[in-house]
């Protein structure tokens, strides 16, 4: 093959590439993609009903290239692959491959550095900085860490973070370069790194889900008030414990059997009788009557203790969703109270 077909878009190319890989490798790469990407590739998947031999020659000889490319990069920098995918693809064929590896560059994320930074120690640099810097910021964090950092902040500021956070929209790539320099001339310690989805709704849905109840209604609270309409609508993506109502009951049984005894029972102490009649449809006669029991004489609880056994619940039901185990419905589907 001489030339790429440049027709062939980026989301396309990766239906065909993940096509001609074979189902059980495919399945393994898609587990590994933003949910996002995970919907688009399957959307193309299912619309494409003939892969031509020379699309799939195309689309695997241009993986293999751009992979072989990158790691040249890499190893010896840019001059370095240059030279070398000259003499082995020729001049058109190189320049090719690297404008395809440059695009893909261009769109990786920053604050790398910081990605892989101590968590601790980002947030001592973090407390210090103006709440927008600290939303881009967490915008390109992986969400638990995120939430631990967003965490550490005095409560009006983590409500002013998170007000940033699902408001942001675009950034100037020159705003970002300069934050960047200074944060990578901070932290220079290597950990392994996560991707996730960066800035608005998404991103601040994935962080209010790691983090503690308390901060999550603080957050939630405030902003009902300051921003009704972005309220609503990480209401409708955020899954809290109260939402546990809305699960078939086929899943919330699969959940349940997850949950240890002790957590359930701790998580049902500062429930609604709705939601504890609800859990108590899914469990065995005697299991109701042993959780009821323990629950009568636990005596006082400590708020954050129970907060915390209901956030390991939501964790429980947000692992097996992500699995495919179960089913989390959301956005216009209402919760259903039995």
């Amino acid at each position: 093959m001489d030339t790429l077909d440049t027709s062939i878009e980026g989301i396309k190319k990766a239906a065909i590439l993940l096509i001609s890989l074979g189902s059980e490798t495919s399945s393994k790469i898609m587990k590994l993609l933003p949910e996002s990407v995970i919907k688009q590739v399957s959307y193309e998947i299912a619309n494409i009903d003939f892969v031509s031999p020379e699309q799939r020659d195309q689309v695997l000889e241009e993986f293999v290239a751009t992979s072989t490319a990158r790691r040249y990069v890499l190893d010896g920098g840019i001059d370095y692959a240059k030279d070398l995918l000259h003499q082995a693809l020729g001049p058109q064929r190189a320049k090719e491959v690297l404008d395809v590896l440059t695009q893909i560059q261009l769109r990786e994320r920053p604050f790398n550095v910081a990605r892989k930074a101590d968590t601790q120690q980002l947030t001592n640099v973090l407390l210090n900085e103006h709440p927008q810097i600290v939303a881009l910021i967490l915008c390109y964090m992986q969400p638990e860490k995120a939430a631990n950092i967003l965490a550490q902040f005095p409560g009006n500021l983590q409500v002013e973070i998170a007000e940033r956070i699902g408001t942001i929209s675009s950034t100037s790539p020159a705003v970002i370069a300069k934050i960047e320099t200074v944060i990578e001339n901070r932290f220079s310690n290597s950990v392994e790194s996560d991707t996730e989805n960066v800035g608005g709704v998404n991103t601040l849905v994935d962080i209010l889900n790691s983090v503690g109840r308390s901060t999550e209604k603080n957050i939630l609270t405030d902003l009902e008030s300051r921003q009704p309409e972005l309220s609503n609508e990480i209401k409708a993506s955020l899954f809290t414990f109260e939402d546990i109502i809305g699960l078939d009951r086929l899943d919330v049984q699969k959940v349940l059997r997850d949950v240890e005894n002790s957590m359930l029972v701790l998580a049902l102490k500062g429930t609604t009788e709705d939601i504890r009649q609800f859990i108590f449809g899914n469990l065995s006669s005697r299991a109701v009557e042993n959780i009821k029991e323990e629950i009568q004489f636990m005596g006082p609880t400590r708020l954050s203790a129970i907060e915390e056994a209901q956030q390991h619940v939501v964790s429980v039901i947000r692992r097996l969703d992500e699995t495919g185990e179960i089913y989390i419905g959301r956005g216009e589907q209402d919760a259903v109270v039995k």
